[in-house]
């Protein structure tokens, strides 16, 4: 099975699981979220987002691909690109880092390693920038597959510490420079993932 890796755009938006694609819970603050879920199309909030970081940031998001099929993607952003950012009781993000906002892997390509091979994916293209860190706001509560929030449990497993402790929302944090290690666990996560599945196994389009 291939795997590849590839840039969001506004040309492979739509490869988002349907329920993220009109999310914009980090692309806006509270009211002008609610606004927009209101008029009925948060989607081109989502598209205008995207766009205005790629022009004035650059790449803000990836999409992984199994067998042509988009299994997962994550986003990423300065925070003063991520109004929602500062509503967390734990904000506000370092001034040296980028936020984690969002990951989300298809359920039926869960457990493979396709999260950890996104969260170096994204830690190689801003190490390459020159950006000293990434920060992510953790949910030690999370029950819900699809949410906005990731796990603390995940993020603290492949390498991110707590730097501001809270009872339900810890902001974490992965220095860039350890990144490097997690070459040899992405590539023995991939190889248990080619071993595991069958070729005959079913991949249902995102």
């Amino acid at each position: 099975m291939s795997r590849r890796l590839a840039n969001v755009t506004l040309d492979n938006l739509d490869d988002l699981p349907h329920r993220c694609r009109r999310c914009v819970f980090w692309e806006l603050d509270p009211v002008n979220g609610n606004r927009a879920m209101e008029a009925g199309d948060p989607g081109l909030e989502k598209e205008a987002w995207i766009s205005s970081t790629l022009l004035e940031w650059g790449s803000c998001g990836k999409i992984v691909y199994v067998d042509g099929v988009a299994a997962g993607f994550v986003l990423y952003a300065p925070p003063h690109y991520v109004p929602r950012s500062v509503a967390f009781p734990t904000s506000p993000v370092s001034a040296d880092a980028v936020l984690l906002m969002t990951a989300h892997i298809i359920p039926e390509f869960s457990g493979g390693g396709l999260g950890r091979m996104l969260v170096q994916g994204v830690a190689k293209d801003l190490t390459r920038r020159g950006v000293r860190a990434i920060e992510a706001f953790g949910d030690l509560k999370w029950e819900q597959p699809g949410a906005c929030l990731m796990p603390a449990d995940y993020l603290l497993s492949v390498g991110f510490k707590t730097v501001r402790p809270h009872l339900r929302f810890p902001r974490l944090r992965l220095e860039l420079k350890n990144a490097v290690s997690w070459r040899e666990d992405v590539e023995v996560a991939l190889e248990r993932l080619l071993g595991s599945m069958s070729p005959e196994r079913a991949l249902r389009p995102v």
